[in-house]
């Protein structure tokens, strides 16, 4: 009981906290770049097409950096600052799997190509999240609008990222919280977790699952011997070896944006600690319901999933339309 209260009392400052930041609807628009830049859209949409269709991992690269980038002082490119004698970026947090995040030089082609078009105009914070709708979409996932005017940021948040970005080996109740923070509800955050249906996890973040709790959390559904044999073939026990070895999140279809991903968690094979825990967690009621809801509904999913994108996509910042700007490089702050 004491728990329960405990946990109670911290979600509810934390959602008080949080609607007090997003206290101010983002002056997002579908046609900001109606006039300034009108064919915005057709080139991220060309650019990705290209690199999805090159190599289909691409797109989770893209989407797993618009997630990092919106934890993280709201949607405002943050994410993509390199690290400067004045300004220590977020790639290197442990959080970001120590600058293991790909597909930054997407986002600078992208970036180039509209600075030719339209010098000065589009965000890179805008850029990455048309290219991460483009992206689900490309590999069979849903569509969504995608309202723009964000602003960069001119600054980025190491301790931030440390702290906001959930980890591979986090508990339920703690992830719970970092969504809340942001304002993204249980329902969010399962929908959103659907994304590991595509892209790939590196050993150091699976390593204490298949070495820990993997058969345990499998309940009535063992798993099979072969596929974990598998997995510890590819990631050793000892700490340091092989840790950058990577295996797919979605052993089924990993290049295909569907609703595998939850069928994975029901047979107990959820690759991540923190993907297991939606389904297994003693603490998981609502969450373990919801993952039986999307293995069996593809469409309740792709709806779910679609509408959540949005409400990720508008996490922001205020200052940044007071203080931000548009980057000429993503990398570096405009000098």
């Amino acid at each position: 009981m004491a728990i329960s209260l405990q946990c109670f009392l911290v979600l509810i400052c934390i959602s008080i906290f949080s609607s007090t930041i997003a206290a101010t609807d983002p002056p997002l628009t579908l046609d900001y770049y109606k006039s300034t830049c009108p064919n915005v859209f057709d080139i991220v949409k060309k650019e990705m097409e290209c690199h999805v269709l090159s190599d289909p991992r691409n797109a989770a690269f893209i989407l797993r950096l618009h997630f990092h980038d919106c934890f993280v002082q709201g949607c405002d490119g943050s994410i993509l600052l390199d690290d400067t004698i004045e300004l220590q970026g977020e790639k290197k947090a442990s959080t970001n799997g120590l600058n293991s995040l790909k597909g930054f030089r997407i986002i600078d082609k992208i970036k180039n190509k509209l600075e030719s078009e339209c010098p000065g105009i589009v965000s890179c914070a805008d850029i990455l999240t048309i290219a991460a709708r483009d992206a689900v979409i490309l590999v069979g996932g849903p569509y969504w609008h995608v309202p723009v005017g964000r602003k960069d940021s001119k600054t980025a948040s190491y301790d931030l990222a440390m702290e906001n970005i959930p980890s591979a080996n986090e508990g339920l109740l703690s992830i719970i919280a970092k969504f809340l923070y942001q304002g993204l509800s249980v329902t969010d955050m399962v929908a959103l977790s659907g994304a590991h249906t595509i892209g790939m996890a590196r050993c150091e973040s699976f390593r204490a699952r298949i070495y820990g709790d993997f058969e345990a959390t499998s309940g009535k559904n063992p798993v099979p011997d072969s596929y974990l044999s598998e997995l510890r073939s590819v990631c050793p026990a000892i700490i340091g070896s092989g840790d950058n070895n990577v295996t797919a999140m979605d052993n089924v279809t990993p290049n295909l944006f569907d609703n595998s991903f939850y069928h994975t968690l029901l047979r107990g094979e959820g690759l991540l600690n923190s993907d297991q825990e939606l389904y297994s967690s003693l603490f998981g009621i609502e969450t373990k319901s919801l993952v039986q809801k999307y293995a069996a509904d593809p469409v309740a999913f792709f709806n779910q999933f679609s509408d959540s994108m949005v409400k990720l996509g508008n996490i922001m910042n205020s200052d940044r339309f007071i203080n931000g700007e548009v980057r000429k490089n993503c990398r570096f702050v405009n000098t």
